[in-house]
C-alpha cells in the first residue's frame, strides 16, 4: 500500500527552520490536514537553537536585541498551553522560567547567547507536544550531505551519517555558512603555519574560536571592530575573570584578572560599532513611514518606467533620499518634543511633512523652530569619523576615540525615543520592510545594488543603527583605559614579518602605531556566498542544477552582479534552477538568500501580529500544505499604523 503521507525535511534547525516547523504545526492545527504529515527536522547541532545560539556557549555573549523585542511564536499566549501559534516572548519565558543567568528580567534584558538557545530548545519541545493529529515530527541529528530528486518527483536526502529520508518537499534554512578560504585566508594561514607559535582564527562566531589557550600576557590582535570583536574581547577579559566596576559618576573601570592578554584591534572605520539606544519602543510598537513608504517606491519605479522603460532603481540618487527624510523628520520632531513637549511636536511634524522634499521651506521651517543649528544626519561621518584625520601618536588617537564613545554610550542611554539622535537611528531599524521593498530580487540597477547597496551603505547601516547595548561600548571605554585593548586605527593595515614570524596591524593615520602579535583572529562574520560555500549539501546542489546562484541583470544596458545568494522566487520563496525555472517542493529561507534579500541573519521575529521573520516562514508553510490564502487567527500583516510623533499606547519607558 502506497505511503500516504506527506514527508517534508527542514535542513537546518536554528531560528529560521523552527519559525517554518512552528507556521507548519500552526496552520495544521488550525485546518486537519487531509493526509498524514511527517516534518522531518535536519540539523547536526542542537534542534532549535542551530549553531549560533547553542547553550554550551559562555554567558559572555550576549545577544543584541532586547528580550522583549524577541519572540520566537507567531502569536501571543493565550489561556492555553503554549503551542504553535501562541506563545511567550523572551521576556515572558524569562519571567515564567527563570534562568540563572537572568536575575530579575526586564523587557530591556540582553541575554546570553546560550539562554535565547534554551528559550529555541523549549519552544520546540512544546510545538512537538501540541502536534494535532495525523502531524508527527522527526528530529534528526546529522548534517544533510546532499539532496537529489527522484524519478518520481520527490526527493532524496541522504546524511552525514549514511542515512536516506525520502521526503516530498525541504526547506533549506541552513543559517551561517563556513566558507572556503579564499586568498587573503589562505595567505594568512600559509604565514601562520610556516612560524612556530603563530596562529591565524578565520572569521566565525566567536564561540567556535578556540581562544581557551591563547596565553596570558601575550598580544592578541582583531580584525574588525563590529559584534564578534565585542564577543571576543569579552571572552579574553570577563571570561577569563576580569570584573567592570562602576565608578561614583557611572562610568566603568576594569579590574583585570591577570589571566588577559593583551588585545589590539583595527577596521577600516577605527570605530568600535556604535551603541543602540536604550529600548523605549514597546514589544508590539511598529513605525508608520511618512516619506520612505512602498508607494513611494510604487511611484519611483512607475516613473523611471515611463522615463527610462527600465523599473530598477538606484540607490543613492533615488532611495537614499527617501530613506533619510525619514531619518531627519523623526530626528527633528524629537528635538521638538524635548524641548517644548507633546502638542509642538505634532505641530512641527505636520508643518515639516508639508515641506519635507523642499530644501529652502525646510531651511526656513528649522530657522523658525529654532533647530538651525543642529548638526545635521551625516551617517557616512558618522560611521567613518576619522576620515582625513591624522594623530600624533596612539595616545592621541585613544583620546578622540574615548570622547566619541562616551558620547555615544551617554546619547545611547537617553534612549530610542528620547534622544533625538538615537530616536533617529533607530528608525533605520524600523524601516528594513520598506529597505527590502526597496532593493530586494534586483530592485536595484546592478551596479547600484553592489556598490552603493551593498558596497557602501550597508556596511555603514549596520555601524550606526544594528550595534550592541550600551554597555558593550562603555566596556570597551574601560578597556582602552586599563592598557587591556590597544585600538590601532582607521585605514588598518594587516602584514606579515617573515624575519619574526609575525603579523603587523598598523594605522597610515596614526603615528608610531606599528604593532606586531603572533596571534591574529578575523572577527568579521564571512557574509554568505553559495559559490564558496564550503558545505557540501550546497555544492551538490548547485553542481546538479536543483538551485543556482542569483544573478542581478538589467536588461536595458546588460549589467549584471553575480550576488552568491542562492537563487529564489518572491514569496514562497521556492529554489530557482539552473535553467531559471522554480523548483516543486524545494525552498530556501534566510541567510542563504541574503544578497538576493536583505537583513535575513536576524534570528527572531517580534511579539504581536505577524511581520517580516514570521510571515516568510508563513509563506512556505502555506505553499508547502498547499493552503491559500493565509489562515488561522494570526493573519500575516505588515505594518501597523502608529504615530511618528508619539509613543505608541503600551510602550516601555
Amino acid at each position: 500500500m502506497p505511503d500516504r503521507t506527506l514527508h517534508v525535511a527542514i535542513i537546518g534547525m536554528g531560528p529560521r527552520g523552527l519559525s517554518v516547523l512552528e507556521r507548519l504545526v500552526a496552520r495544521l492545527t488550525a485546518t486537519r490536514p487531509p493526509r498524514p504529515v511527517r516534518i522531518h527536522t535536519i540539523d547536526p547541532g542542537e534542534t532549535g537553537a542551530g549553531r549560533i545560539w547553542r547553550t554550551d556557549q559562555p554567558d559572555t555573549l550576549l545577544m543584541n536585541t532586547a528580550a522583549g523585542e524577541v519572540s520566537l511564536y507567531s502569536g501571543e499566549p493565550d489561556d492555553g498551553p503554549w503551542r504553535a501559534g501562541a506563545g511567550p516572548s523572551l521576556h515572558q519565558w524569562l519571567e515564567a522560567v527563570p534562568q540563572p543567568e537572568v536575575e530579575n528580567p526586564t523587557p530591556n534584558t540582553y541575554a546570553p547567547r546560550r539562554v535565547y538557545g534554551r528559550y529555541l530548545h523549549d519552544a520546540f519541545d512544546r510545538i512537538a507536544a501540541a502536534l494535532p493529529p495525523d502531524v508527527t515530527v522527526s528530529p534528526v541529528t546529522a548534517r544533510a550531505r546532499s539532496l537529489r530528486r527522484d524519478g518520481d518527483g520527490r526527493y532524496t536526502i541522504t546524511t552525514s551519517e549514511g542515512r536516506t529520508i525520502s521526503v516530498d518537499k525541504a526547506v533549506i534554512t541552513t543559517g551561517h555558512p563556513h566558507h572556503i578560504a579564499g586568498t587573503t585566508d589562505r595567505d594568512l594561514l600559509d604565514f601562520a603555519s610556516r612560524h612556530r607559535g603563530t596562529r591565524y582564527l578565520r572569521g566565525t562566531s566567536a564561540a567556535d574560536m578556540e581562544l581557551d589557550d591563547l596565553t596570558a600576557g601575550t598580544t592578541v590582535g582583531i580584525l574588525g571592530l563590529g559584534l564578534t570583536f565585542y564577543d571576543v574581547a569579552a571572552e579574553l577579559t570577563v571570561g577569563r575573570g576580569g570584573r567592570f566596576v562602576q565608578r561614583s559618576d557611572g562610568s566603568l573601570e576594569y579590574a583585570p584578572s591577570g589571566h588577559e592578554p593583551h588585545i589590539l584591534a583595527g577596521s577600516r572605520s577605527g570605530l568600535p560599532m556604535l551603541a543602540r539606544g536604550h529600548n523605549q519602543k514597546g514589544p508590539h510598537y511598529r513605525y508608520q513611514p511618512v516619506f520612505f513608504t512602498p508607494q513611494a517606491l510604487a511611484d519611483l519605479r512607475r516613473e523611471n518606467r515611463s522615463a527610462t522603460g527600465d523599473g530598477q532603481l538606484r540607490f543613492r540618487s533615488q532611495v537614499l533620499p527617501l530613506m533619510l527624510r525619514e531619518v531627519e523628520h523623526v530626528y527633528y520632531t524629537t528635538h521638538v518634543r524635548r524641548r517644548d513637549g507633546e502638542r509642538a511636536a505634532e505641530v512641527f511634524g505636520n508643518w515639516h511633512r508639508s515641506v519635507a522634499g523642499d530644501a529652502e521651506a525646510t531651511a526656513t521651517l528649522l530657522k523658525e523652530a529654532g533647530l538651525d543649528d543642529l548638526p545635521p544626519i551625516d551617517l557616512e561621518t558618522m560611521a567613518r569619523p576619522f576620515t582625513g584625520e591624522t594623530f600624533t601618536s596612539p595616545g592621541a588617537f585613544h583620546e578622540r576615540l574615548i570622547a566619541l564613545l562616551r558620547k555615544d554610550a551617554r546619547e545611547a542611554e537617553e534612549g530610542n525615543l528620547d534622544n533625538p539622535l538615537k530616536a533617529a537611528l533607530d528608525i533605520l531599524r524600523d524601516i528594513r520592510g520598506v529597505v527590502r521593498d526597496a532593493v530586494e530580487f534586483s530592485s536595484l540597477h546592478p551596479d547600484s545594488h553592489r556598490d552603493e547597496f551593498l558596497g557602501w551603505f550597508n556596511p555603514i547601516n549596520t555601524m550606526v543603527s544594528a550595534g550592541p547595548p550600551a554597555v558593550r561600548v562603555s566596556q570597551a571605554i574601560a578597556l582602552i583605559e586599563a592598557g587591556v585593548l590597544t585600538v590601532v586605527g582607521p585605514s588598518l593595515r594587516i602584514g606579515t614579518d617573515e624575519d619574526t614570524g609575525r603579523f603587523t596591524l598598523e594605522s597610515p593615520q596614526v603615528g608610531t602605531s606599528r604593532q606586531e602579535t603572533k596571534i591574529l583572529i578575523d572577527a568579521r562574520i564571512p557574509r554568505a556566498d553559495a559559490r564558496v560555500d564550503s558545505s557540501p549539501l550546497m555544492r551538490q546542489l548547485i553542481d546538479d542544477g536543483l538551485a543556482s546562484v542569483h544573478v542581478n541583470i538589467n536588461a536595458r544596458d546588460g549589467a549584471r552582479f553575480a550576488t552568491g545568494a542562492l537563487a529564489v522566487t518572491e514569496k514562497p520563496y521556492r529554489l530557482v534552477d539552473a535553467t531559471g525555472r522554480p523548483s516543486r517542493g524545494l525552498y530556501a529561507l534566510g541567510i542563504p538568500t541574503e544578497d538576493l534579500r536583505w537583513f535575513t541573519q536576524i534570528g527572531n521575529g517580534r511579539p504581536g501580529p505577524m511581520v517580516g521573520f514570521h510571515t516568510d516562514a508563513d509563506a512556505i508553510a502555506a505553499d508547502v500544505l498547499g493552503v491559500k490564502p493565509p489562515i488561522g487567527a494570526h493573519p500575516v500583516r505588515h505594518s501597523l499604523p502608529t504615530t511618528t510623533l508619539s509613543r505608541p499606547i503600551g510602550a516601555d519607558h
